[in-house]
């Protein structure tokens, strides 16, 4: 058992570690995870952010930056489908197969290597919030702890959701389609960037049980940022939503993938 487990886990950093070189030979990649923070940070909290007015006071910017911090690890999705598909579409899933190696090592491997990414680019999020926004945590280090675990174990699922799709879809083109064409709106369809409250009616309830804004409100709970205000359940105990949501997705995704796999290895 011991050496299964041994086995396993050098397979997965040998993996994670091919991900590491492949980004040294595409500096590109890098340059745009650290770039998208900057965007998004004087898109919304500058351009837009001067025209929004929080329904129940408080400053929009630290209203503003925990909603991107939960988009930025959303987007881990698309990512993750991206890169998978891009790797089936070259045939070097097919290579991984054939070698002898931990058959789960192959996505544990690349889902480390994702999420230690997206937090690289979460980290640059937090940088250009504070000095570019002003954005502070005033929550205690405890809860401010919590508040960035809450989001990598969000961004953590969401790999999963992405490795799924790109092992089906050949082509890194197709697979980011799959996934950016209904990621990204449901990230809008949220509490991301403005209240639920001023909603229709018919469209409040899919804002207030959207996964995304039981982590947004979440986090901003535990930053001591301001936050929504409503009557559903996800947004009213966020903390334990955002557990319940980011543990079903992982319970679902994680199992489906790795069947998928091992389903294409026979």
């Amino acid at each position: 058992m011991y050496e299964t487990l041994r086995w396993t886990l050098t397979d997965s950093l040998t993996i994670a570690g091919r991900t590491y070189s492949r980004l040294k030979a595409q500096p590109g990649e890098i340059v745009a995870f650290l770039v998208f923070p900057v965007i998004m940070t004087v898109l919304f909290g500058y351009v837009f952010g001067s025209a929004i007015t929080l329904p129940h006071g408080g400053d929009y910017r630290d209203y503003l930056m925990p909603g991107i911090f939960m988009q930025v690890m959303a987007l881990t999705a698309t990512s993750a489908a991206t890169t998978v598909g891009e790797d089936m579409a070259r045939g070097i899933i097919d290579r991984f197969r054939a070698q002898p190696i931990a058959r789960s090592a192959v996505l544990v491997g690349r889902s480390v290597a994702d999420l230690s990414m997206h937090l690289l680019s979460l980290s640059a999020m937090v940088l250009t919030g504070v000095l570019l926004a002003g954005w502070r945590a005033h929550g205690s280090p405890g809860a401010t702890a919590a508040a960035f675990g809450l989001l990598a174990l969000f961004g953590f699922a969401m790999i999963w959701v992405g490795t799924y799709i790109g092992l089906w879809i050949k082509s890194g083109a197709q697979a980011d389609a799959a996934t950016f064409g209904w990621l990204f709106p449901m990230t809008f369809l949220a509490n991301t960037f403005v209240p639920t409250e001023g909603l229709p009616a018919w469209l409040k309830p899919v804002a207030d049980w959207n996964p995304m804004s039981a982590v947004v409100a979440a986090t901003r709970t535990l930053f001591g940022n301001p936050t929504s205000v409503s009557s559903a359940w996800p947004l009213q105990n966020p903390v334990a939503a955002s557990l319940i949501w980011s543990v079903a997705i992982l319970a679902v995704f994680l199992p489906l993938a790795v069947h998928r796999y091992r389903t294409m290895s026979r």
